[in-house]
């Protein structure tokens, strides 16, 4: 019988102090693994929603709301920008493209926004089916609102004003019709609806005050606004005059998406800390349960172990078995702490896709997960050393004669 078949049967036996020392381990590796998927994955989105955008121009108010709000569909518009004044920022020598954003209804909680075909171009999407808007009243659906309405090409639906699902009434008078439907990029564009700017004006003749504005907005000079306009430099060197330019407008600021992603990520990363310790708290709590596992089964096991010695086991034959059943243990737990972290992770993203926010998937595998299997091993083996070390030096004789 080989030291496998023997760590095994032993393990098989003790079956209920197994699964928990198993299911612990498991715990702790599952926590880390969905701390590792989810955090990778949130950041790669947000810098690839951010991506090509230097500046983002918005009312007056919070930056940070200002890039959440016209970048990742998170936040509501601070205000209104004129569109005459959107232009005369478009038209500066340090714009290399300027792409506007209306962000005035939703579609049972999309987004309807209003743009141009450079948006879709931003985000290096392409049409899976239909074409893009050429007329006003024309919308283009993006992969998630699609999956979650499968509507077909020519179906008409009716937006509702505001940014909340619901909002403050549909606009019946103002249907869109859908030309078209997005393949998924794995961008904030999944989760919108596109249209055209008139399309936006002709339903919104007047200036809408914002939903989070503190104070009603002034009349525009021709009746069309947008929510945003983003900003790619034509050259790096022009960043600080374009930004001086747009700041000299009485109500409009820039927003730097590159620094307010930093910001948020410097916030989120204390949370994401504390989680990260509580599962590797988790860890050595499993570590500790295996130690005591297998120092006290090598009490149970001291007579066994000397038969094994007499009938030709060496001390490294039995070094070798309690090493291998920590290895096992460990091995276990890892394996199921691999499969638990990425079916949380799916569940989680699922979450996340029914209440329209940014989502995950644990269908998904990363280099860093090597390192969570890795530090179950040789948590796995640590525990396992002293009880090993202790096989090794038993004494047969005194062993055998005690029975």
């Amino acid at each position: 019988m080989t030291l496998a078949r023997i760590s095994l049967h032993y393990l098989w036996r003790r079956k209920l102090s197994t699964a928990l020392n198993v299911s612990l381990l498991a715990f702790g590796v599952a926590a880390v693994t969905l701390l590792l998927l989810t955090s990778t994955q949130l950041e790669e989105r947000v810098y690839r929603d951010a991506r090509g955008i230097d500046l983002v121009v918005g009312a007056k108010g919070s930056q940070t709301q200002i890039v959440l709000a016209s970048i990742y569909a998170l936040d509501l518009p601070t205000g209104y920008v004129k569109w005459s004044e959107a232009q005369q920022i478009a038209q500066q020598k340090s714009v290399g493209t300027a792409i506007p954003i209306t962000l005035f209804d939703n579609y049972s909680g999309f987004r309807v926004v209003g743009t141009t075909h450079d948006y879709v171009t931003q985000y290096d999407a392409r049409v899976a089916e239909g074409r893009l808007w050429h007329e006003p009243m024309e919308a283009v659906l993006g992969a998630d609102v699609a999956a979650r309405f499968r509507p077909r090409i020519g179906s008409t639906f009716v937006p509702d004003h505001g940014l909340l699902a619901g909002g403050t009434g549909p606009h019946n008078d103002h249907p869109y019709q859908i030309v078209g439907i997005l393949a998924r990029t794995g961008t904030v564009i999944d989760q919108l609806v596109l249209t055209d700017l008139p399309s936006q004006w002709i339903i919104h003749p007047e200036p809408q005050r914002s939903e989070s504005a503190l104070v009603a907005e002034p009349p525009a000079d021709d009746g069309r606004t947008i929510s945003a306009l983003l900003v790619r430099y034509a050259s790096a060197t022009s960043a600080t005059a374009l930004t001086r330019f747009v700041n000299s407008f009485p109500d409009l600021q820039a927003a730097s998406p590159a620094f307010e992603t930093a910001r948020l990520f410097g916030v989120v990363a204390v949370g994401m800390e504390l989680m990260r310790g509580f599962a590797l708290v988790l860890m050595l709590s499993a570590a500790l349960s295996i130690f005591i596992a297998l120092y006290h089964g090598l009490n149970e096991r001291r007579y066994d172990l000397a038969v094994m010695r007499t009938l030709g086991a060496t001390r490294e034959n039995i070094m070798a078995l309690l090493l291998f059943e920590g290895i096992m243990l460990a091995s276990f737990g890892a394996a199921l702490g691999l499969l638990l972290g990425h079916l949380l992770t799916s569940v989680l993203g699922f979450a996340l896709r029914q209440a329209q926010q940014i989502s995950v998937t644990g269908w998904t595998w990363y280099s860093g997960e090597l390192w969570v299997v890795g530090l179950a091993l040789l948590v796995g083996v640590a525990t396992a050393l002293v009880p090993a070390w202790r096989a090794h030096e038993v004494d047969i004789a005194g062993t055998l004669a005690r029975g």
